[in-house]
């Protein structure tokens, strides 16, 4: 893996935060409660990808997500009401998925993509 893929999936693991802003209103019903930005760590513990590295991440009333940074990456993935996610970010052609849950003000979950794997940690800053 490259450093600015594993640099990404740092970034999308951590709750991380992603997509673009939807321009329609969300129903309150749909909202999960977790909107706001969020600080995420992502931990590479197997595979020679950097060792961590932080991003910003931004998830929707709706629970989608979307990068809330300079570093230039696809992510998709969802938050539902209970706060577990799924997540998938690529970068270069390479892809990296993750899992975890959210809870009040932080997160914390596992990510793996090509030879590399680790954990994430996120916090709420917004």
């Amino acid at each position: 893996m490259t450093t600015a893929f594993v640099r990404c999936a740092v970034a999308a693991l951590a709750a991380g935060s992603i997509g673009a802003v939807l321009a329609t209103p969300v129903p309150a019903d749909a909202r999960t409660g977790f909107d706001g930005v969020w600080s995420v760590v992502v931990v590479t513990e197997q595979g020679d990808c950097d060792r961590a590295y932080r991003y910003p991440i931004r998830i929707n009333d709706d629970g989608s997500l979307i990068n809330a940074g300079s570093t230039s990456f696809d992510i998709s993935g969802k938050v539902g009401r209970d706060g577990k996610l799924v997540v998938k970010l690529s970068y270069a052609g390479k892809s990296a998925t993750g899992q975890g849950r959210l809870s009040g003000e932080s997160g914390t979950g596992k990510w793996a993509g090509g030879a590399c794997a680790g954990t994430w940690t996120a916090e709420r800053r917004g």
